[in-house]
């Protein structure tokens, strides 16, 4: 979406703050939330992440209003809303599916909710061409729906839910049947109108990259609960347990048999008898050793940096990627290692059975519990 200057007729009230406390949601004897706590900012795009079954869809559900909590409450701008129906919240909602009115042309389609308020007509006329310009369809007020492509289709949908200037936005996985290279296109759109808009997005994928690219903040979570909430670097970086390190991008993982504090670093051993080095930090006494694979390189096997980790393996898997090279190796200790390695002048060129050294930063070195 190209710039363009702030408009104040485009511009919502500013976000409302979302507050999550205590929620439960159960089907039966199915716990599809337990025990969620979770504080939205007013105006952040926050993303709700984490695989199918994690209660990601059934928590934007529960603070649309279209589920009622088994226990908890729900606060929206400090309200409690949970006895309140989804079309009093004045809540924005972008399906997966658009859920666009296939008899009804685009401005049609973006003019209902203003004409289920009551708007006058021409007050949303006005309205709609101003959403027109801003999703970047003008021209396209008298086409249906059918007549547009999936990445128009979800512009719209986005129109119609901002219409009306709603201070929060839902949107439920709303680019996942779209191809790569739009869905990559229309995450930067997204998150450049929410930096216009100024509203609450709350964004639901099961998508990391996704998830990284657009948000403010990300929430993983995993069986009904929030296991780490942070910015997307930190929670890539910096995963709070297995689960998230796991979950969010590619990690190596070498099981810890000891650990040993010394000054600013932490030592480990590895069970493969391997020696290493980490910054120093709080460990659990069962913790698993992390570096994420494009942070390591190939080498030579020769070499001693104290200021990096070194282990000796044997290439199993060579992949070009275009800008990377993905190595599969084994250590001498048996351990499973993925390399990505940036495809530049004098980077190693390895093939299936030849030896090498994985190096790394030791302050790549992550220790998870």
């Amino acid at each position: 979406m190209d710039a363009i200057a702030p408009d104040s007729a485009l511009l919502a009230r500013p976000g409302a703050p979302v507050l999550l406390r205590g929620i439960a949601k159960h089907y039966g004897p199915h716990r599809a939330i337990d025990g969620l706590d979770l504080e939205i900012h007013a105006g952040e795009f926050i993303t709700l992440l984490g695989p199918s079954g994690s209660g990601k869809t059934t928590t934007l559900m529960l603070i649309a209003g279209f589920e009622q909590p088994s226990a908890g409450t729900i606060l929206i701008d400090g309200k409690a809303v949970e006895r309140i129906p989804a079309y009093r919240r004045n809540i924005g909602m972008v399906f997966q599916s658009y859920a666009l009115f296939p008899h009804l042309t685009v401005a049609e389609n973006i003019a209902f909710p203003l004409k289920q308020r009551g708007v006058a007509r021409g007050e949303r006329d006005q309205a709609v061409s101003r959403m027109l310009d801003l999703v970047q369809l003008p021209g396209y007020a008298g086409r249906f729906p059918q007549q547009l492509s999936g990445g128009q289709q979800q512009r719209v949908a986005i129109a119609r839910a901002i219409v009306f200037s709603p201070r929060v936005l839902l949107m439920d996985e709303p680019l996942s049947a779209l191809d790569k290279q739009l869905r990559e296109n229309l995450q930067l759109e997204i998150k450049r109108l929410h930096e216009r808009l100024g509203i609450t997005f709350v964004y639901v994928t099961h998508d990391q990259r996704e998830a990284l690219v657009m948000s403010d903040r990300v929430s993983v979570m995993n069986e009904g609960r929030v296991e780490q909430i942070a910015a997307p670097a930190a929670l890539y970086d910096s995963p709070a347990n297995r689960f998230v390190a796991a979950f969010v991008g590619e990690a190596n993982m070498l099981k810890v048999a000891g650990v040993a504090r010394e000054g600013s670093r932490v030592t480990v051993r590895t069970e493969e008898g391997a020696t290493l080095q980490a910054p120093g930090q709080e460990v659990e006494p069962e913790c698993l050793c992390m570096v994420r694979p494009e942070k390591m390189w190939v080498a030579a096997e020769s070499g001693n940096d104290p200021g990096a980790n070194r282990l000796l393996a044997t290439v199993r898997e060579v992949v070009f990627m275009g800008e990377m090279t993905r190595y599969a190796l084994q250590t001498d200790g048996g351990a499973a290692l993925v390399v990505k390695q940036t495809n530049r002048a004098g980077s190693a060129a390895l093939a299936p059975g030849d030896r090498a050294s994985v190096v790394w930063a030791v302050e790549d070195t992550r220790l998870v519990s």
